[in-house]
């Protein structure tokens, strides 16, 4: 049976990618990074070890010992956890976090991407396993959106790429082509709390992949947390990459959204 190593961070998508990689035959060994991983993952996983997501060392040797050659990365890990004093660095995330250039998402998930292939290890593609989540293209909602909210989008889809390609954020959110906010090290949500207050009702959200977009790890994710942030700051318009982004309880997202006034673009440019 082939097994697959399961890296797993915040919120619902380890989950499903786990259900995704059963469903095709594999083994799924998980290694849940404390404190961010859902309690109750285990029970989605054939096996599971709890490290603390600044123990890279120990996140290698579990999945050698479980035999693991091929692992996914799925769910976030906030950045801000550097900061927090959560992390607990063994000398192996020492080491890695001494030789990188910067502290951005893409040099040190590219090296801890590095630190797996020194150990056998090859990271796949999150979506090789998560294709039936991606965002479709189009309108997902009923109501339909104006001129300018229109307008607004293509304005913060430009600002949203130059942010992705420059490794600050995926997400900006704009009103009458003005930026409130861009996403930073707080995430998407706390940005949307952010510029939401300052732009008042009617804010547009933007969310996109980056320019070079690695597949393994960092896609664009939306769930049930980011629509309650834009309610509880009664933004309008939600526009997210179609094709290379996630889309989580899609359902439910669409159900709630309409209950809401906001409307959802799977959004192409």
């Amino acid at each position: 049976m082939k097994i697959l190593g399961l890296i797993a961070g915040m919120g619902e998508l380890p989950k499903l990618v786990a259900a995704d990689a059963k469903a095709r035959g594999y083994r799924v060994v998980a290694v849940a990074l404390e404190p961010v991983a859902d309690k109750d993952l285990g029970s989605y996983v054939d096996e599971i070890k709890w490290v603390n997501v600044g123990k890279l060392g120990a996140i290698i040797d579990s999945l050698k010992k479980s035999k693991v050659k091929e692992a996914v990365m799925a769910g976030k890990v906030p950045k801000s956890l550097l900061y927090k004093s959560k992390i607990i660095p063994d000398l192996r995330a020492v080491k890695l976090l001494f030789t990188l250039k910067d502290k951005s998402d893409d040099s040190i998930l590219l090296g801890i991407a590095k630190e797996l292939e020194k150990d056998g290890i090859t990271l796949l593609n999150t979506t090789d396993f998560s294709s039936g989540l991606m965002t479709p293209e189009g309108l997902l909602t009923e109501e339909s959106l104006s001129e300018n909210e229109w307008k607004d989008i293509a304005f913060g889809w430009k600002i949203a790429k130059e942010i992705g390609r420059l490794d600050i954020g995926q997400t900006v959110i704009v009103k009458d082509q003005a930026v409130m906010a861009i996403e930073a090290i707080e995430g998407t949500d706390e940005a949307i709390l952010r510029g939401g207050k300052l732009a008042g009702k009617g804010a547009v959200v933007v969310k996109v992949s980056k320019p070079k977009q690695d597949m393994r790890f960092d896609v664009p994710v939306v769930g049930m947390k980011t629509l309650i942030s834009m309610i509880e700051v009664s933004a309008r318009v939600l526009a997210v990459e179609a094709g290379r982004s996630i889309l989580l309880q899609r359902e439910k997202i669409i159900r709630e959204a309409d209950e809401a006034g906001i409307s959802i673009v799977g959004y192409k440019e």
